[in-house]
């Protein structure tokens, strides 16, 4: 139990970090039973989904305040790479303010924080950035929620007690229907596949897929919150080693611009950390069920922030759909 007044308890148990929590009442709160509620896990993963969701307005505006071309795929990485690094050092920095120790113990905990940084930040994210420059963005956003079906699958084979049912199955294919029906008519939408395009996204799917349950794996000895904060800073510190090492460059600081990156990085912390905290608590495919509404809420924002068309049929249905996908695993799937 760690000896910290009563109003500094609330914050770290909610993101997992104390073991233990005394109540006034004196009733005994732990973080897997918190975690594992049904109103608790869809509230957070929402709010999860939700962060990731506004990244997507922003990291379009972001490009035209630091002047990056849609080509410019070195720019493109260390943007992705400053972002991410800081986000790391934001979360290593909470963690340290309420007493956690941040520096993780012994050379094989640390080969994994390397191991999972370069595969959930620096591989994925190359290969997405990579294969977006060559296709669509319609077929990227109908692509990219397959590192669901990834998940659930691999988790199948290498989680004990987390296997694939009709439920599953099911609510996995809805919401990948909801994210086609949002997309639809949103653009070139053929048949033609491109390694270096389709592929990459891909690949970037499964790596995303494996290093979150490697992840899960991971957060079973390693504090989440910590395991997040380093994950994501060595992930960011080699992505703008690679941006700025394949003739990349990063300009146009301003005030604006500083305010954006650094909501950016402060959604990205939030994001991976509880999504983190998610997935030791519970099965892979009730928590990667609600990454279908990413899409959902992109769309949403980008209409709200980008003027872009908001309240139609499409995303009414998809709504409609993916609420159904997840309703489905988070409720039937025992």
């Amino acid at each position: 139990m760690y000896c910290l007044p009563r109003k500094l308890l609330t914050l770290p148990f909610l993101l997992g970090i104390l073991p233990v929590v005394y109540t006034d009442g004196g009733i005994t709160l732990k973080p897997e039973i918190f975690f594992t509620g049904k109103k608790a896990v869809t509230i957070l993963a929402l709010t999860t989904c939700f962060l990731w969701g506004s990244a997507y307005p922003a990291i379009k505006y972001g490009y035209k305040l630091f002047n990056i071309a849609s080509g410019n795929i070195p720019a493109q990485l260390i943007f992705a790479g400053y972002r991410f690094a800081l986000a790391g050092a934001l979360v290593l920095i909470f963690a340290s303010v309420i007493g956690q120790k941040i520096m993780v113990a012994g050379a094989r905990n640390w080969g994994r924080m390397v191991i999972l940084g370069l595969g959930m930040t620096t591989i994925q994210y190359t290969f997405f950035y990579v294969g977006l420059g060559n296709t669509t963005g319609v077929k990227a956003s109908i692509l990219n929620p397959a590192s669901t079906f990834f998940s659930v699958i691999l988790a199948h084979f290498l989680c004990a007690g987390d296997r694939l049912n009709r439920y599953t199955v099911a609510g996995c294919l809805i919401g990948f229907i909801g994210v086609f029906v949002v997309n639809w008519g949103g653009g070139s939408m053929d048949w033609n596949f491109h390694f270096n395009g389709e592929g990459f996204l891909i690949l970037a799917c499964l790596c995303m897929a494996g290093a979150g349950i490697y992840g899960k794996a991971v957060s079973q000895t390693v504090n989440p919150v910590v395991m997040t904060g380093w994950q994501l800073f060595i992930g960011g510190l080699v992505l703008t080693l690679i941006g700025y090492g394949a003739g990349g460059r990063l300009t146009g600081f301003t005030v604006a611009g500083s305010v954006l990156l650094g909501y950016m990085a402060l959604l990205s912390s939030s994001a991976f950390a509880l999504y983190s905290i998610l997935m030791k608590y519970n099965p892979v495919s009730r928590i990667t069920i609600f990454t279908f509404s990413i899409p959902l809420f992109g769309a949403c924002l980008s209409a709200i922030f980008l003027g872009e068309h908001l309240l139609e049929w499409k995303n009414l249905a998809a709504l409609l759909l993916v609420s159904s996908g997840i309703w489905l695993v988070t409720s039937r799937n025992k």
